[in-house]
């Protein structure tokens, strides 16, 4: 049987997305339509993974009080439940979605408490599970009060297991994992440009500033660069090769999890052993499919693959 890819997620949520006509400030409303969905990036990311057909074992913290949603979830998918249980309640975020925008508003509240014993019962998981060669996502935020310096801290212990991180983080958290030494970095980063531009600090309004600073991270040690951005697709540099991709701009019923989406779009070509071009194509082609879906969830590997054939790639001036 394939290795699975991993994921992981130390800053799960329930995602409460409401769906309105109009979002007004101040204002009453009435929604449309109500859903709760599990999420955190890292379980987005498996979820998506999962949807592409390829195995998929998920780890990190839940509480005990409400892990249903998420044990129901994994069962659903076919998801390889390796999650630390501790007590409380994983947290909810209030996901306000507008059909008339297409934006949606993020309303975070506070997860778990996390401590070192708790980072070494992931830790355990992950030397049980890991084989040379893994991939394992690191996606989304740290718990509350816990050091920036954790994802780089477990990236360390992973690259000691000899596995390949694809990382997806931002502020701090980005900041430290990239000042890791040469031995102990990820092997991909996907940051937005948003996040990029606080991690160069200063603006990236032109592709060439921000072939510019993925370069950079890319000189670091880093095999693979990618910075989404929005409706205009992404930037992937792997080698001395940076490209553009992009699909047309879709009615998008929920931003939401369009990045996590993303990244299982880089991660299953990774596992794939794809080329830049087709790793382009897969992971714009997740981004965008997602848009049409609430909560971590893709159409049909056959319609995933029609997008991806019309994805837009263009070379770039390195």
């Amino acid at each position: 049987m394939t290795s699975p890819i991993i994921t992981v997620t130390l800053n799960p949520a329930i995602d409460l997305t409401v769906t309105l006509d109009d979002l007004t400030p101040g204002k009453v409303h009435r929604a449309r339509a109500a859903q709760s969905n599990v999420g955190g990036k890292g379980i987005n990311v498996a979820g998506c993974i999962a949807d592409w057909g390829i195995p998929v074992l998920a780890t990190g913290v839940l509480g005990r009080g409400n892990d249903a949603t998420f044990t129901d979830f994994f069962k659903d998918k076919g998801i390889q439940d390796r999650f630390v249980r501790t007590a409380g309640d994983t947290r909810t975020n209030i996901k306000i979605a507008d059909v008339v925008t297409g934006t949606t508003t993020d309303i975070n509240l506070p997860g778990l408490t996390f401590d070192d014993e708790t980072y070494d019962m992931v830790l355990d998981v992950l030397r049980r599970e890991v084989v040379e060669g893994a991939l394992v996502v690191l996606a989304g935020s740290l718990p509350l009060g816990q050091p920036a310096s954790v994802w780089a801290r477990l990236t360390a212990d992973l690259c000691l297991l000899r596995c390949r991180v694809v990382l997806d983080t931002s502020g701090a958290p980005l900041a430290a994992s990239l000042a890791a030494p040469r031995e102990s970095l990820p092997f991909a980063v996907k940051p937005n440009r948003l996040e990029l531009e606080a991690w160069a600090g200063r603006p990236l309004t032109e592709v060439v500033d921000i072939v510019a600073a993925a370069r950079s991270i890319q000189a670091l040690g880093i095999e693979l660069v990618v910075v989404s951005r929005g409706e205009q697709g992404a930037i992937f540099l792997r080698g001395n090769t940076a490209l553009s991709a992009r699909l047309p701009v879709v009615n998008a019923l929920s931003t939401v999890g369009a990045g996590d989406a993303m990244v299982a779009g880089i991660a299953s070509s990774l596992a794939d052993n794809l080329g830049l071009e087709a790793l382009a194509r897969r992971a714009v082609a997740f981004a965008t499919a997602k848009l049409g879906r609430i909560g971590p969830h893709l159409p049909s590997p056959d319609d995933v693959r029609q997008l991806a054939r019309r994805v837009d790639v263009a070379v770039l001036a390195s």
